[in-house]
């Protein structure tokens, strides 16, 4: 299996371990084949955000521990689906990203023009 690689090409680093984030809950955005969702963008989630989400049809705010999901908070960091930060990216309201732990294959969804208009550090 090769390195994951992050938008910058190099290897994909961390994104959260409180709360434990990425499809594979291992607090890194790394994907395969089965994550039809593409959970590949490390965002740190704001209250505009997570409205945006709810009204969309996805609460990333309630707690599903059957999902081992905690439900966000501002500021939390998170493996977001790709095509939910387009969207909010296109209305306006996409949360700022950590570009070294945003996988590579979001780029298959955003340029990376767009990633870094809302880069952030870690």
């Amino acid at each position: 299996m090769t390195e994951a690689l992050n938008v910058l090409g190099q290897p994909l680093k961390d994104c959260s371990f409180d709360p434990l984030t990425g499809y594979f809950r291992d607090g890194c955005c790394k994907t395969s084949s089965v994550d039809t969702g593409s959970h590949v963008i490390c965002a740190r989630v704001t209250q505009e955000f997570l409205t945006f989400s709810l009204a969309q049809g996805n609460d990333l705010m309630t707690p599903r521990p059957a999902y081992q999901f905690p439900g966000l908070q501002p500021g939390d960091q998170w493996c977001l689906c790709a095509m939910r930060w387009k969207e909010a990216f296109d209305a306006g309201v996409a949360p700022p990203v950590v570009l070294e732990s945003t996988n590579e294959r979001a780029l298959h969804y955003v340029t990376l023009e767009q990633l870094q208009q809302h880069a952030i550090s870690a």
